[in-house]
Formats: structure tokens, sequence, C-alpha cells
């Protein structure tokens, strides 16, 4: 049978491309797949990364049918708008963010604030001066994985509205990569909610950053997937 397997980030420079055809047995699963990666891919490489199917989170021992799309993400760096009514509002755009518009939209009379988190491209890194970044995401599964924090966020910490914004593209030094905003009776909850938000976006959202120095450019190093995202099993896949 066949899979189409889409590489995301870092993985698409080590893989040589950003998609590929690849053969295996009937019956084979995620594991065997990534096993096949062993050679292709930096030591230790395998265990840090997560797998989808169907743009879907998938473990080590998802079983893998013609014609599935697999696809292989590094830790992420943490459009198409998309509204679950319900206070939830989220979005992938390549168009600038326009926060001050998005905070007065969040607004209603029952809120008693607003906490926002604007997140913006500073010039530098690790040192270097930075000219830009570069913001790439597995689009479909982003979009998923942004309306199940947000659903998530209401229910967990009892706020009214959750907005966030994430910026894809070509992004200028001074320009919003991601926007979240929380409207709540209460601050404490809001607070908490919109830290929660960025700190768990930053973890499992497939949304990957190109940082481009003066000197040149290298993918942003990720935080861990959470345990239970990771491809399980990936030890025994790279043999260690």
């Amino acid at each position: 049978m066949h899979v189409r397997v889409i590489a995301f980030g870092v993985l698409k420079d080590w893989l040589g491309g950003p998609a590929s055809s690849v053969e295996l047995p009937e019956g084979a699963r995620v594991e065997e797949l990534l096993a096949g990666l062993k050679g292709r891919l930096p030591e230790g490489a395998v265990r840090s990364i997560a797998v989808s199917v169907n743009a879907e989170y998938a473990s080590a021992d998802h079983l893998l049918h013609e014609g599935d799309e697999v696809g292989l993400l590094p830790p992420v760096s943490g459009g198409t708008r998309h509204g679950a009514g319900n206070g939830v509002y989220t979005a992938l755009t390549r168009e600038a963010i326009d926060a001050k518009g998005l905070v007065e939209q969040a607004k209603r009379p029952e809120d008693g604030g607003v906490v926002v988190f604007d997140g913006i491209v500073r010039d530098n890194s690790r040192g270097r001066r930075t000219l830009y970044l570069d913001y790439e995401a597995y689009e479909e599964m982003a979009e998923r994985e942004l309306q199940k924090l947000a659903v998530e966020a209401r229910a967990r910490f009892g706020v009214r509205g959750v907005t966030i914004v994430h910026r894809l593209g070509r992004l200028e030094i001074g320009e919003t990569s991601v926007l979240i905003v929380v409207a709540s009776g209460h601050r404490a909850e809001a607070f908490e909610a919109c830290r929660w938000l960025i700190d768990t976006l930053k973890k499992q959202v497939p949304v990957w950053k190109k940082e481009t120095f003066e000197d040149g450019a290298v993918w942003a190093d990720g935080e861990p997937f959470p345990e239970e995202l990771r491809a399980a099993g990936a030890e025994g896949a790279d043999g260690k």
C-alpha cells in the first residue's frame, strides 16, 4: 500500500522535501513508517516528533491504510477563519492581525475585563539580529487544534469568550504573530486562561517558525510535545 507523507518545519529540510509517497506492507503501523526514516534523520530526532494521520494526532501503533496522509511534526513554535459560536473565535491568517479591532470585537457588556497576549516579532534572537520570520502550519490540523484549545479554555476556566488568531507567511519586525484575547466576568480566570492558552498552543498546535538573520536562517527549536502526543514507541524506531 502507499501512504502520503508530509513533513513540516526542519523535518522538511532533513527529508529533502515537503511530501512524498511511501510504500508500506499491508497492515503496517506508524512505528514501521518511523523505523524506515531512521537513516534519514539526525540521531534521536524521531523521539521528539509527533505524528498525525489524516490530520489527527496518532500513536505508534496506529494502523495505516492505503491513501492515508501522514504528517511528520517537529516540536511546534509555538488563512482560514473559524467561528464556533458560543464565545469562541479562532483563525489562521496571512494578513496583518488587527489586534485593536479584535480586542474591541471580543468585549461584551457582561464582561469585567479582557486579558490580551499580543506576541510580536522582535529584532533579535540568540544574540543575533533578526531580519524577518516565516511561519508555516499544517493548516487543516492547526485549525482544529486552535478550536479545541479555545473550547477547552472556556470549559476549564469558566471564561466567557476566547479569541485566538495566528499569522502565517512572512512577518516583519514589530508585527503580531499570535493574538489571544480572553473575556471574562472576573480577572483571575481570564489571566489564568490566557497564560494556559499561549503555553499550550506553543506545545501542540502545528505551527513552525523559521528565523532569518543577517548571517543565515534557522528553524526555531520548538517546545517538546506533551508526552501523550509524542509518537509512542519512537525509542524503538530509532534504536535508542
